[in-house]
């Protein structure tokens, strides 16, 4: 267990290609970003005209888009779904509903759960186990979690939000990376009863990061104190024409899975080749743990390959899919087989 004694001045994150050319500057370009896990097989953007950039996004074509979302996620009666720019301001204000909690975030997963709850006053404490969790009143835990792709069981998580929805105490569910997974997986089903919050993004799955879009699924109390602090025109007028037309279009999403788990496929046979160990992963990203890690970040950055590498481990990296298209693959494939064949 570890318990954060003071607010995370700030968190890490994967996409930071300035970064990379900073440290990398004579590597081959253009770089191939691998330090995400944003699908690189993007939705079509169609469908958008001049008015959805000059006009204040209308409150009905909001409510339209967050019908199709509870829709889409399965939401039941009871409950609702509220859009946002990206899970980031849910984040934020989420903390602000509650005074002083014992919180217990399982990890080690996102950073900005902890700096959230954490720059709002409340004790956190990272827990390895959802079974260590008992004293805490918020419970965050992401799922698939990242960046291990682990899948905690349902069962213990609705046991556990069934004890802390009596005491008025909350489960968050992260599902940022579920989408591309059996729909069985998610909890989005549950997101009625009372104790559990369910968070979606959109822009992992449908590889449409820049718009800045996700949900919040929970019952129609919590969506609307979430909203009384979250304010008028939570996403822009592009957003909800986008993601109205992707959360409808449900045979690209089916699409989208038989691809990227062909991709995932791939992806885990090169890294193979370079002799590391693949110890967990999603559709969208698999992570290694090797002694060299750090020796082969410097061997990929040189180049032009950037992945994703973690402060509070010196072993892993986690790797995203690449662009699908032919050279991109053969550089990724070249620089892990080439790192192989350098031996100790």
């Amino acid at each position: 267990m570890i318990e954060f004694t003071t607010a995370l001045a700030s968190v890490p994150h994967g996409g930071n290609l300035a970064e990379a050319e900073r440290l990398f500057p004579g590597a081959q370009t253009p770089f191939i970003d691998l330090s995400t896990g944003i699908n690189p097989n993007a939705y079509p953007i169609a469908g958008l005209g001049p008015e959805q950039f000059r006009r204040l996004p209308e409150p009905d074509l909001l409510a339209r888009l967050e019908r199709q979302a509870a829709l889409h996620y399965g939401v039941p009666a009871g409950a609702g779904a509220m859009a946002t720019a990206g899970t980031q301001p849910i984040l934020t204000v989420l903390p602000r509903l509650f005074e002083g909690k014992e919180v217990a975030i399982v990890g080690p997963t996102y950073g900005e759960h902890a700096r959230a709850w954490l720059a709002a006053g409340h004790r956190v404490r990272e827990i390895s186990d959802i079974g260590a969790s008992e004293g805490a009143a918020i419970v965050v835990l992401v799922r698939p979690n990242n960046p291990d792709g682990r899948i905690l069981p349902a069962s213990e998580i609705l046991k556990l939000q069934a004890g802390l929805g009596k005491s008025g105490g909350l489960v968050v569910l992260d599902e940022a990376f579920v989408d591309l997974l059996p729909d069985r997986v998610s909890l989005a089903g549950h997101s009625g009863e009372p104790g559990l919050l369910v968070l979606r993004s959109f822009g992992k799955a449908y590889g449409l990061a820049g718009v800045r879009l996700s949900f919040a699924l929970a019952q129609v109390s919590m969506i609307e104190r979430l909203r009384t602090f979250i304010g008028p025109w939570p996403v822009s007028g592009p957003a909800l024409q986008l993601g109205f037309n992707a959360l409808s279009d449900s045979s690209w999403l089916t699409s989208a899975k038989r691809i990227s788990a062909g991709q995932a496929q791939r992806l885990r046979a090169a890294l193979l080749a370079s002799g590391a160990t693949i110890i967990g992963g999603t559709p969208l990203f698999q992570l290694i743990e090797l002694d060299s890690a750090e020796r082969l970040f410097g061997h990929l950055g040189r180049r032009g390959i950037h992945v994703r590498r973690f402060d509070y481990n010196k072993s892993w990296l986690r790797i995203g899919l690449p662009p699908d298209e032919a050279a991109c693959w053969q550089r990724v494939e070249d620089g892990f087989s080439s790192y192989a064949m350098l031996g100790d």
